[in-house]
C-alpha cells in the first residue's frame, strides 16, 4: 500500500514556476514509477510527466517538454515537479501517481495503482 499526498500548488502569474511535492507513505517508494497527471475542469485527465524507479529515465508530455522537469528523491519518498514559464493553459489540479511498472503504458493512467489527491494550479494571465 502507498500513500500520496501532493502539495506546492497556488496561484501564479503566466510566466512564473512553481514546484510540486508528492510524499509518498511506504517502504517500496523506490521501487515504484511515479508519474504527474493534471485534469482541468470539463476535461478528461492527462499526463504529464513521468519518471522511473531509478530516476535514470524520464517521459513527458509535448506540452511541458523544455518546460517542467521531474524529479524524485528514494531517500525522502518524494517526487518533485518543477514547473517553469508556466502558462494559463497549466492551469488544473495536478495528482501525483504510482505504478509497478515501466514502459510506454506509463503515458496513460492504467497502470498507476496510486493517486494523491490533488493540487490545485493556477495560472493567471
Amino acid at each position: 500500500q502507498v500513500q500520496l499526498v501532493e502539495s506546492g500548488g497556488g496561484l501564479v502569474q503566466a510566466g512564473g514556476s512553481l514546484r510540486l511535492s508528492c510524499a509518498a507513505s511506504g517502504r517500496t517508494f523506490s521501487s515504484y514509477t511515479m508519474g504527474w497527471f493534471r485534469q482541468a475542469p470539463g476535461k478528461e485527465r492527462e499526463f504529464v510527466a513521468a519518471i522511473s524507479w531509478s530516476a535514470g529515465t524520464t517521459y513527458y508530455a509535448h506540452s511541458v517538454k523544455g518546460r517542467f522537469t521531474i524529479s524524485r528523491d528514494n531517500a525522502k519518498n518524494t517526487v518533485y515537479l518543477q514547473m517553469n514559464s508556466l502558462k494559463p493553459e497549466d492551469t488544473a489540479v495536478y495528482y501525483c501517481a504510482a505504478a509497478n511498472r515501466w514502459g510506454i503504458e506509463v503515458l496513460s493512467t492504467t497502470p498507476y495503482n496510486y493517486w494523491g489527491q490533488g493540487t490545485q494550479v493556477t495560472v493567471s494571465s
